[in-house]
């Protein structure tokens, strides 16, 4: 697999994009769930209540590849997410999210090489203002 030409083929456009609104009990769940106790993050009553700043990464969309992307998910596995805070996210936003591939590269380890495809979820409020970016890594053996 030429991992060059995947990755001037496949990244950097918009294969996905989804919409979620918003609202107060979800975040407070997520917030307390994830053992935070600020305030501004468990109780919807607090002036500056807003989401923690990990919350975008409980999305997905509706694709996790853009169709025709050469890859076998099942001898692929998660490598983690990274979540970029931007902006607060509160109840009552519409979020929209936009989905593409940011890079392919290769590494080799132990086990011999392995592909990473960093699949890129940019977030954005109903004024069009960035709040979060998640990047989620997908690892597959070579």
């Amino acid at each position: 697999m030429d991992i060059a030409e995947l990755k001037k083929k496949w990244t950097g456009w918009t294969f996905d994009e989804v919409r979620f609104e918003i609202e107060a009990e979800p975040l407070a769940e997520f917030s307390l769930a994830c053992g935070e106790t600020l305030p501004r993050y468990t109780d919807p009553q607090h002036p500056d209540f807003q989401a923690a700043p990990s919350f975008a990464a409980r999305f997905h969309g509706d694709r996790a590849l853009p169709e025709g992307f050469p890859s076998d998910r099942e001898a692929s596995f998660d490598g983690g997410k990274a979540v970029e805070w931007k902006a607060p996210i509160r109840p009552g936003d519409t979020l929209t999210a936009r989905s593409h591939i940011h890079d392919i590269f290769e590494k080799t380890g132990r086990s011999g090489g392995m592909m990473f495809i960093v699949h890129r979820m940019e977030f954005f409020n109903q004024n069009d203002e960035r709040v979060s970016i998640v990047d989620w890594k997908m690892i597959r053996k070579l």
